[in-house]
């Protein structure tokens, strides 16, 4: 497995972990058999950094659909580089922060961790191009 194929494997375990927070949350909020109900517009509302973190889940999963492919792309081209691998790396660890400072209610950080997620998708295609 390259590296970028590792780092894209955790950022997909991450991802498909978030909601486990946020559940819980829910089952602390509204109780269990509220919680396996369906959600209706009577619903306690979870806490807010819950509700923080659903949005950053959100966010996380359509970012996903960016990433995932030009990882693969990159390995189909056999492309990899101490830039590709860092950029991988920096895209894992910029969605994590993301997803934790959203869930803080830190606004300026919060952006600033997503536009260095797009940093690096950023170099992810000018290596598929073959530009850096």
């Amino acid at each position: 497995m390259t590296h970028e194929l590792f780092w894209l494997v955790l950022t997909i375990i991450m991802t498909g972990l978030l909601w486990v927070i946020y559940m819980i949350d829910r089952v602390l909020v509204r109780g269990l058999e509220a919680t396996l109900d369906n959600p209706g517009p009577n619903a306690i509302p979870q806490s807010p950094w819950a509700q923080r973190l659903m949005a950053a889940h959100t966010n996380a999963v359509e970012n996903l659909v960016l990433f995932a492919p030009l990882v693969i792309i990159l390995h189909l081209l056999n492309i990899s580089s101490g830039l590709t691998i860092t950029a991988c790396v920096l895209y894992f660890s910029a969605r994590l922060a993301h997803a934790v400072i959203y869930a803080w209610g830190v606004p300026l950080f919060r952006t600033l961790s997503f536009l260095a997620s797009w940093a690096a998708l950023i170099i992810l295609v000018l290596a598929i191009f073959r530009i850096v």
